[in-house]
């Protein structure tokens, strides 16, 4: 891999001229030029087990949980995530009332298709590691509202919560009386977020879209540094059919002479991306040339990375995540953080590699081929598009080698459930269909009967209640006496995880 360096600022004088001489490079560049793979042989770390928080549970104390309760009641009757009128207006309204909180910081702005929670969380460990109070808003949610909302690494309190909510909700209800539509669910917790990150205070904010860019709710921050992790086809009928139309949409977090953080992309989705960055004169930084994964190896309870950031090598670097996507997503963290440094651009070197290695150890996503049990290895999954169940199905297959794999499926109805389970099918002897309690959820029956045309009969059993098909599932692992090397997949739906989680017991 040649040395690192961010691209040159081009003149916007000739961006045409510009803009095909970049995508003729990276149309002509190798696509695995930045994974060297190194063998599946398994190293201990050197590290101890990730110190983060894990999910947060319902408040103990039983007035804090009825207060909660009633705010989790009052965003639930509001429009959806799923249902959307494509605008800022009510955002930026919101905003302006509450006196512009999100312009109180600086912000990482990430958008893509797959990859960007667990991004957003190895960008905030690597910051904390170098002593800045950090601010991430996420979504959705595993188990508990508040986790969307995390301060200094840690899911926001309940109380905290509680408060933020009271404290906006009259500039809320202000703006709902303005406007034609009242401001969604997302939309309030965006700006609950905007406004707990400006109390904080936080020094940086790490800041995931919800869906798009463009008109995504987020999208009235100025992020200096722009994140696209991989696109690919999800939420086609609001954003569009192919990888480009996508890709047009979400460039639209890239501001003015910001940085762009560019994992590898389909090339037509590429080549949107680097067209916008030149029209606003942003600098580029592309996984394969200006940073990637040099090598990677298996370990126990992860993996060892060597990384090539802006700035210079990384080695020896654990992280305690499976799955070679999640090593792409660590090499986009890294130079993400790089790039809000300067590292790359206005100023030589890189980042003290002891804390890049400390923070890397450090960082748990939950839900993301997370295990939760054992005999049988229980591992969650929130793959939900089939892209992400692909990853997820090489990251299974690479880190444990289950003798045979139950799958336990519950999907949402507005995502291509096909395409998931083609990409599962070649790593499970059998799967269970379910679903969870939303309302969002494809009926088990209808979702029973594509999987018949995907598995085959004799390979399809369903448990409508999740309780059932995962009690269906770890005895289905434990047949024909291979208990010792069976396991069980629980996947779909991040909203089956979490149910999956709390019925497991993990908290």
């Amino acid at each position: 891999m040649s040395e690192p360096r961010p691209s040159d600022r081009h003149d916007a004088s000739d961006p045409d001229e510009t803009f095909a001489e970049i995508v003729d490079e990276a149309t002509q560049r190798d696509p695995d030029l930045a994974v060297i793979e190194a063998g599946s042989r398994t190293l201990r770390a050197r590290s101890g087990p990730p110190q983060g928080q894990d999910v947060p549970v319902r408040p103990s104390d039983p007035e804090v949980d009825k207060a909660l309760r009633a705010v989790e009641q009052e965003l639930a009757g509001r429009w959806g995530e799923t249902k959307l009128e494509p605008s800022v207006a009510r955002i930026a309204a919101l905003m302006d009332v509450l006196g512009e909180p999100q312009r109180a910081y600086p912000s990482i702005h990430i958008t893509g298709t797959n990859g960007k929670t667990s991004t957003a969380r190895m960008i905030e460990a690597l910051l904390g590691a170098f002593d800045l109070r950090t601010g991430r808003y996420t979504s959705p949610h595993v188990q508990s509202i508040t986790e969307r909302i995390s301060l200094d690494g840690s899911a926001m309190d309940p109380e905290r919560f509680i408060e933020t909510y009271q404290d906006i909700k009259p500039y809320v209800e202000m703006i709902d009386a303005q406007q034609p539509y009242r401001l969604s669910f997302f939309e309030v917790l965006t700006g609950m977020a905007y406004a707990a990150f400006a109390d904080a205070p936080v020094d940086v904010a790490v800041v995931e879209v919800g869906m798009g860019g463009s008109w995504d709710a987020t999208n009235v921050i100025d992020g200096s540094v722009a994140v696209v992790t991989p696109i690919s086809l999800d939420h086609t009928d609001r954003l569009g059919d192919t990888p480009a139309e996508i890709a047009g949409e979400k460039a639209g977090i890239i501001k003015q002479g910001a940085t762009v953080i560019l994992a590898q992309q389909p090339v037509d989705a590429a080549q949107v991306m680097l067209k916008k960055a030149v029209e606003v004169d942003a600098t580029v930084a592309r996984e394969g040339m200006e940073f990637g994964v040099v090598s990677r190896e298996i370990a126990v309870g992860g993996q060892q990375l060597t990384l090539r950031g802006l700035g210079g090598e990384y080695t020896e670097i654990f992280l305690p995540l499976y799955g070679a996507h999640q090593a792409h997503n660590a090499a986009v963290a890294l130079s993400a953080v790089e790039a809000f440094f300067g590292i790359g651009a206005e100023q030589p070197g890189a980042l003290d590699v002891e804390t890049v290695r400390r923070a890397f150890a450090s960082v748990i996503s939950p839900g993301r081929l997370e295990v939760v049990r054992s005999s049988p290895t229980v591992v969650l999954d929130a793959a939900h598009n089939p892209a992400g169940a692909r990853a997820t199905a090489d990251g299974l297959s690479e880190a444990f080698g289950f003798s045979r794999l139950i799958g336990v499926v519950g999907a949402s109805g507005d995502k291509d459930v096909k395409g998931l389970l083609e990409a599962f099918e070649p790593i499970f002897a059998e799967v269970v269909i379910t679903q969870n309690s939303s309302g969002r959820a494809m009926d088990a029956d209808e979702l029973a009967a594509v999987a018949v045309e995907v598995f085959g009969n004799d390979r399809v059993q369903v448990e409508p209640r999740l309780d059932d098909a995962l009690e269906a599932a770890i005895t289905l692992a434990e047949e024909e006496d291979e208990y010792a090397g069976a396991g069980v997949l629980v996947t779909g739906s991040v909203i089956t995880v979490g149910e999956a989680r709390l019925l497991l017991g993990r908290h």
